[in-house]
């Protein structure tokens, strides 16, 4: 993200403003001196009143406030995503007003108030570029309150962690595609509405006399109910080689996991089972819920020694180098 044109390195610094507002009063106070005017005199205690209530007044606001980031969900490289800034006015005196907050991940949110003795919830947007374990540490704050002579700035420090998971890749990529023969069927193992018995148990008021097992309950002299499992999902098995050979780059690297972490979204958006073989760990997803794929794809770091990983015939291999016994991303 680039940085917004009007942040600067320091605590203050004059606006146009300003600048033509201290010229002014140098010129009075010059004038004042020469001809020992009282009028001008007065002109100038009034204008450098102003500066000092400039000064302190903005020192003041912007001194007390504390900030919480909130509400920040899960983000993802590359996409905008929206959080929840709550900012808080300790000071017993000073209202601020017109505070933009800005940081490195954050684009610039303009504040129009913030009530002394009050806080208040706004919402922002944070864009990351890389994925990976992110810290989020400091924003900064700018004002030109009261009367816009001077832009006056504050680094708050935060503390802050994040997960950004890996870049989605867009268009029709060929490696990107799910084909039919890329997942199989894998047992459910659950009670559900299929057709294959899962399991008996004794009837209880409100069941239906369509599942009861009527040989099993002949035999026993009970009502005996039957549980049948559900339909057998279908799994896709995706294997990451995290192998890094010499001479490919950084970039190409990212778009491998980039790659792999696109093949896993689109196949959870379609209702397949999705497991991931990593280096000495496989993963599973639950429910659709790939949540913990991902978190491991944003954190994988790259090998730079050969990784033998088991992959099956139906299993999508994501890896630099060509591999024989599995299909190459």
């Amino acid at each position: 993200m680039t940085q917004p044109p009007f942040a600067f390195n320091g605590v203050v610094r004059l606006t146009r403003v300003g600048t033509s507002y201290v010229i002014l009063t140098l010129v009075i106070g010059f004038a004042a001196l020469n001809t020992g005017n009282n009028a001008l005199y007065i002109g100038l205690t009034f204008l450098l009143g102003c500066l000092l209530l400039s000064g302190i007044a903005s020192k003041g606001g912007l001194k007390h406030l504390r900030v919480e980031l909130a509400a920040v969900g899960q983000p993802w490289a590359g996409r905008p995503h929206h959080a929840v800034l709550r900012l808080h006015n300790g000071s017993r005196l000073w209202n601020v007003r017109d505070v933009v907050v800005c940081g490195n991940e954050l684009e610039p949110a303009l504040v129009p108030v913030i009530m002394k003795r009050s806080a208040i919830e706004f919402p922002v947007t944070l864009e990351f570029a890389k994925r990976g374990r992110v810290a989020l540490n400091r924003l900064d704050f700018y004002t030109r309150y009261p009367f816009g002579f001077f832009l006056k700035k504050r680094r708050i420090r935060i503390d802050g962690e994040l997960i950004v998971f890996p870049r989605l890749l867009d268009g029709e990529d060929a490696r990107l595609r799910i084909r039919p023969d890329d997942y199989g069927d894998i047992a459910a193992n659950r009670i559900g509405g299929g057709s294959e018995i899962h399991s008996f148990r004794e009837y209880t008021r409100g069941d239906s006399l369509r599942h009861v097992a009527w040989k099993k309950s002949a035999s026993l002299g009970r009502w005996i109910i039957k549980q049948t499992e559900a339909d057998a999902a279908r799994n896709v098995h995706v294997v990451f080689d995290p192998y890094k050979p010499h001479g490919m780059t950084d970039e190409a690297f990212e778009e491998l996991v980039s790659a792999a972490a696109t093949f896993i979204y689109r196949a959870s958006q379609r209702g397949l089972e999705v497991s991931l073989a990593l280096p000495r760990v496989t993963l599973h997803s639950k429910d659709d819920d790939v949540t913990e794929l991902m978190r491991a794809l944003a954190l994988i770091e790259p090998a730079y020694e050969p990784i033998v990983i088991p992959a099956d015939r139906h299993a999508v291999v994501f890896a630099a180098g060509r591999r024989d016994d599995a299909k190459t991303a």
